[in-house]
């Protein structure tokens, strides 16, 4: 029978796994209805704060989900070692849009080291698509990480 051993991230280790991935799923909420769609993201860990590109279509869910403000939660995992290592990050708070003409120096580095957004398949042409600058500053960072030892069989 497996044994897992669970054990908590230090922030030190939180950052660096935040630092060395790219990719997330973004969760939004609008009263009891829910929104969760893969994000890529840039992660400056001295701020411990994301920088996020998100890019929709004049109709679409997540344009309507980003107008009302939500909380966010935004996980970042990994699986390693033949399924044997798993870990993750889980960070909440709101989103804050940044307007273009508000951008500083310091956002313009930080955008421009985060990687383009992986999750850019559109049908629409560039022209209807609204892109959107967000910093996300979590209250809350925690992050997990599981060992499951494995008998052989």
């Amino acid at each position: 029978m497996p044994l897992a051993e669970e054990t908590e991230m230090t922030k030190a280790e939180i950052d660096a796994f935040l630092s060395r991935h790219e990719t997330g799923v973004l969760a939004l909420a609008d009263g009891d209805i829910p929104y969760a769609i893969p994000i890529s993201y840039g992660y400056n860990a001295d701020a411990r704060r994301f920088y996020v590109r998100l890019v929709s279509t004049p109709e679409s869910e997540k344009r309507q989900f980003l107008a009302s403000s939500p909380q966010s939660r935004l996980v970042v995992y990994e699986e390693r070692e033949a399924r044997t290592n798993y870990g993750s990050v889980v960070a909440v708070g709101a989103l804050e849009e940044i307007d273009p003409s508000e951008l500083t120096v310091e956002h313009i580095e930080q955008y421009g080291e985060a990687r383009r957004p992986l999750f850019e398949i559109w049908g629409e042409s560039k022209q209807d698509l609204n892109i959107q600058l967000y910093q996300f500053e979590p209250t809350e960072l925690s992050g997990r990480r599981t060992v499951i030892e494995r008998d052989d069989e």
